[in-house]
């Protein structure tokens, strides 16, 4: 044990160790906030299609060599996800079809695209990187970081600030709609905020991992918690110490930083499911 608190403590005189902790709590805090709207309005795959967007998108930045992708990453992202909740509100392509279509197009498209027009000389290992996260939580810069802070800050301000909008538009949107709520304009919101949480956490886990971020830490509170308030609360510290394991786990064991965090969710989960069961909370 004391070995392992001195190669803790050794890794974190780093700045890049330093960087990666505070943005990957970040991420956590922002992705479960959002993640109980999602999970409740049974739109939880948004997470994956707009991932798979992300993808895409990135795949062209790379193309294009452009300094930093986020610039061009984000717009696309969020224009498609005010697309998908368009298209998600049509009778003719219900939500999880409308998903299902973006998420495969853009994977295949991203693909295509690196395979076409990239010059990087470890072509698989860039597509793994992107997909799963490996190492990228670990390059970021000053300021990627100081991006991700500002954003952040900003996600929790506009939860903060509509969350009893956001909780009308969750629960009921019909009579949501009946008191004078714009729910349109607050679904975009929802929308908007979990893209721009898609892009920020494509350096944590990947692009194939970031739904089990917005969905585990929702779930797990659900098991032990039956209001939104305690399922909101429960989730925002399950999955920042969720996180915060899982990134500490990685750097002392040597594991990829995404797959390791998305596992102790994945365990995490299980520990609550059969605390919930013993408790007999309603699911």
């Amino acid at each position: 044990m004391g070995d392992m608190i001195e190669k803790l403590q050794y890794y974190l005189q780093y700045p890049f160790v330093q960087y990666a902790l505070i943005v990957g709590v970040l991420i956590a805090l922002c992705s479960s906030l959002l993640g109980v709207t999602l999970v409740l309005k049974r739109f939880s795959f948004i997470g994956d299609g707009l991932s798979h967007v992300a993808f895409g998108a990135l795949a062209i930045a790379s193309v294009l060599k452009v300094q930093n992708s986020m610039f061009v990453v984000m717009p696309i992202t969020i224009v498609s996800a005010v697309l998908l909740l368009r298209t998600g509100q049509n009778a003719q392509v219900k939500g999880d079809a409308a998903i299902a279509m973006l998420s495969v197009s853009a994977l295949a498209l991203g693909y295509l695209i690196m395979n076409l027009f990239s010059t990087s000389s470890n072509l698989s290992g860039d597509v793994c990187t992107t997909l799963f996260g490996s190492t990228s939580i670990l390059t970021l810069t000053v300021g990627e970081v100081w991006l991700c802070v500002i954003l952040s800050v900003v996600i929790v301000i506009i939860f903060i600030v509509f969350y009893n909008k956001i909780f009308a538009v969750t629960f009921d949107e019909s009579f949501a709609k009946a008191v004078g709520t714009n729910v349109n304009r607050y679904n975009l919101l929802i929308a908007v905020t979990i893209a721009v949480i898609i892009v920020l956490a494509m350096n944590l886990v990947g692009s194939l991992l970031i739904s089990a971020l917005i969905i585990f830490p929702a779930l797990s509170a659900m098991r032990l918690f039956n209001s939104f308030k305690s399922v909101t609360i429960f989730s925002a510290v399950f999955s920042v110490v969720c996180a915060l394991l899982g990134m500490v786990t990685a750097i002392l064991a040597g594991t990829p930083v995404g797959s390791t965090i998305v596992a102790i969710d994945g365990a995490a989960f299980l520990v609550c499911s059969i605390i919930g069961i013993c408790k007999g909370v309603n699911k």
